[in-house]
C-alpha cells in the first residue's frame, strides 16, 4: 500500500481538487487518468526513440510528430503555470480524443478510451500541483504505480448511479487465490468496474507463475489475451484500462459493452474463468434484454440475468467464482429455482461462501454471498461446501476499521481441504458440506441456515409459583418498610 510522504502528497492533491470545486470522487481520479496517460505516451515513444537511435530503423508510427513535440510529458511540465494549463487543455486533450482515430495495435486498447477525454481541472495552479506530483512518481516501478492507483480508488466513497461500487481489495484477493488462475486461462469480468478482479488475477499469476511468462508465446498470451473486461460506463472503461495499464498489461481486452443486452452473449463458450461482482440493483425490460438470456432464464432480476450469462459465456471445464445477492440463495420465483436446479443438476455447484452484510459498507448494507461453480453441461455436483463468514478483517459498520478477527485465511485452507476432511465435519461448526440430493430434496435452496445445524443449550428456569411467592415477600418487606418510615415522619 501507498504508505507515508507519498501518500500525504496524494492526499494533498485531493484536497486541493476538493477546495478548487472538483468534489466527484470519479472525476478526480479521471483527470489523473489522462495525466497518467499522456506521461504513458511520452515514455512509450522515448524508449521506442532509443530503440531507433540504437538499431538505426524509423519509428513506425509515431505517436507524437516532431511539430507535437509540446505535447509530450517531458515538454510542458517544465512549463510555467498558465503556459502549461493552455497546453494541456486546448491541445494535449484535444490530441488524446483523436487517438484512436490513427493508433496502432499496441496502444489502441488505451486510446479507444480517450475518445471523450474532457478536461475539467479549474486552474493553472491545480494543475501544476498534479503534474508535480505524478511526476516524482517512479513510473518504472510497477508495484509502485499500481499501489498508486489502488489509493485513488479506495478514495471512491459512493455507489454509483447504476448500483456500481468497489469491491473491497481484500475480498477481491481472497476470490482469486480460490480460484488460482493460471497462465493458460482466459479471464473474463462482464461487469469490471475499475477492473480489480482482473488486476488480482494478474498479480495471482505474476507471484504464482511468473517463470512462465518468461516464454514469448505466454508473454504474449497474458499481455494481449487473457483479460477481458465489459462495462458500459465510458468513465469505468478509462479507469479500469488504465488500472490495468499501471500494473503493467500491456493491451487487455477492456471494451464498452452493455453485458445484459441484446448480443452481449456473442462470446459464447469462449471464457475459461469468470471473477465477478455485477451490479444487483434492479430490474430490466424484457424488450431490452438479451433474448438467449431470457431463454435460459425468465426474469427481468439482473442478478439472475448475469448468472445466466455467466454459464453462456464459459467453456466446458470454465470456472466461476461471483459475488451475488442473498437473495439468489433462496428467492422462491419459478426463475430464482429454476436457476439454482441449472446450477446444482446441469452444472457443478462447487461452494456457497456467505459473506457478512457489513463487507460493502459505506457503499451497501446489502448482504451477499460467492458462489463458485464450474460448467459441465452434464452435471458433476456431488456436495457442496458451505462457510459462513463472520468477519473479514475489518469492523463491519460505516467505517470499516481493522479488527484481530478474520475468518477469510480460514477460508482458503478449509476451501483446499473442501473434498477431504471438510466432509466429516458437522453441522454446527463455521464451514461444511452438504450432499446433492439433501439440497435437491429441499428445493435448491442454497442458504446456509437451511442446512446449519445449531444447538440450543438447556436453560432451567425457577417453578412459576415459587417466583410469584418471592414477589409477594419483597412487597409485604416494601409495605412494612413504608409503615415504619412514616411513623418516623408523623
Amino acid at each position: 500500500m501507498i504508505t507515508g510522504e507519498l501518500k500525504s502528497k496524494i492526499d494533498r492533491v485531493w484536497d486541493t481538487f476538493w477546495s478548487g470545486g472538483i468534489s466527484n470522487p470519479l472525476e478526480v481520479i479521471e483527470q489523473i487518468t489522462y495525466l497518467l496517460f499522456l506521461r504513458r505516451l511520452d515514455e512509450v515513444q522515448t524508449l521506442h526513440e532509443y530503440k531507433a537511435r540504437t538499431t538505426g530503423e524509423l519509428i513506425e508510427n509515431p505517436t507524437f510528430l516532431r511539430e507535437q513535440g509540446h505535447l509530450r510529458w517531458k515538454r510542458f511540465k517544465e512549463y510555467a503555470p498558465d503556459a502549461m494549463f493552455k497546453v494541456v487543455s486546448e491541445e494535449a486533450f484535444p490530441f488524446l480524443r483523436g487517438l484512436g482515430e490513427n493508433s496502432d495495435g499496441e496502444r489502441s486498447t488505451y486510446s479507444g478510451h480517450m475518445k471523450d477525454a474532457r478536461f475539467t481541472i479549474p486552474t493553472p495552479t491545480l494543475l501544476t500541483k498534479v503534474v508535480e506530483m505524478l511526476d516524482r512518481i517512479d513510473m518504472a516501478d510497477r508495484d509502485t504505480n499500481g499501489d498508486l492507483y489502488e489509493y485513488l480508488l479506495s478514495k471512491i466513497a459512493s455507489a454509483g448511479t447504476n448500483g456500481q461500487f468497489r469491491t473491497p481489495r481484500h475480498i477481491i484477493k481472497t476470490i482469486v487465490e480460490m480460484m488460482e488462475p493460471k497462465p493458460g486461462d482466459e479471464i473474463c469480468d462482464p461487469a469490471c468496474g475499475t477492473a480489480g478482479f482482473l488486476v488480482a488475477a494478474a498479480e495471482h499469476i505474476r507471484d504464482k507463475h511468473g517463470k512462465a511468462l518468461y516464454d514469448e508465446a505466454q508473454r504474449t498470451q497474458f499481455h494481449r489475451k487473457m483479460f477481458h473486461g465489459y462495462d458500459f460506463d465510458s468513465t469505468m472503461l478509462r479507469i479500469g484500462s488504465m488500472n490495468m495499464l499501471q500494473h503493467g498489461i500491456e493491451s487487455p481486452d477492456i471494451r464498452y459493452r452493455d453485458s445484459l443486452s441484446e448480443g452481449a452473449s456473442e462470446d459464447s463458450a469462449k471464457y475459461s474463468l469468470i471473477l465477478a461482482n455485477p451490479p444487483f440493483a434492479g430490474s430490466l425490460d424484457y424488450e431490452t434484454t438479451s433474448k438467449d438470456l431470457q431463454r435460459v432464464v425468465k426474469t427481468k432480476k439482473t442478478e439472475l440475468l448475469f448468472l445466466a450469462l455467466f454459464l453462456k459465456l464459459l467453456k466446458p471445464g470454465g470456472r466461476a467464482a461471483v459475488i451475488v445477492p442473498d437473495g439468489v440463495l433462496f428467492g422462491s420465483s419459478k426463475a430464482h429455482k429454476d436457476l439454482r436446479k441449472t446450477l446444482v443438476e446441469d452444472q457443478k455447484l462447487d461452494a456457497v461462501v456467505k459473506l457478512p452484510s457489513g463487507v460493502f459498507k459505506p457503499y451497501a448494507g446489502v448482504s451477499t454471498a460467492i458462489l463458485c461453480f464450474t460448467k459441465t453441461n452434464d452435471g458433476g455436483t456431488d456436495h457442496v461446501w458451505f462457510y459462513d463468514v463472520q468477519a473479514d478483517g475489518l469492523s463491519l459498520d460505516d467505517k470499516r476499521q481493522p479488527t484481530e478477527a478474520n475468518d477469510l485465511p480460514d477460508v482458503l485452507e478449509r476451501w483446499k481441504a473442501r473434498t477431504t476432511t471438510e466432509r466429516d465435519r458437522a453441522r454446527m461448526e463455521q464451514s461444511f458440506t452438504v450432499p446433492k440430493d439433501e439440497i435437491a430434496a429441499q428445493g435448491y435452496d442454497l442458504s446456509i441456515n437451511r442446512y446449519k445445524e445449531v444447538i440450543h443449550e438447556e436453560v432451567e428456569h425457577r417453578a412459576p409459583l415459587e417466583i410469584v411467592a418471592d414477589v409477594e415477600q419483597l412487597n409485604d418487606e416494601i409495605a412494612k418498610e413504608m409503615a415504619e418510615l412514616k411513623a418516623m415522619l408523623s
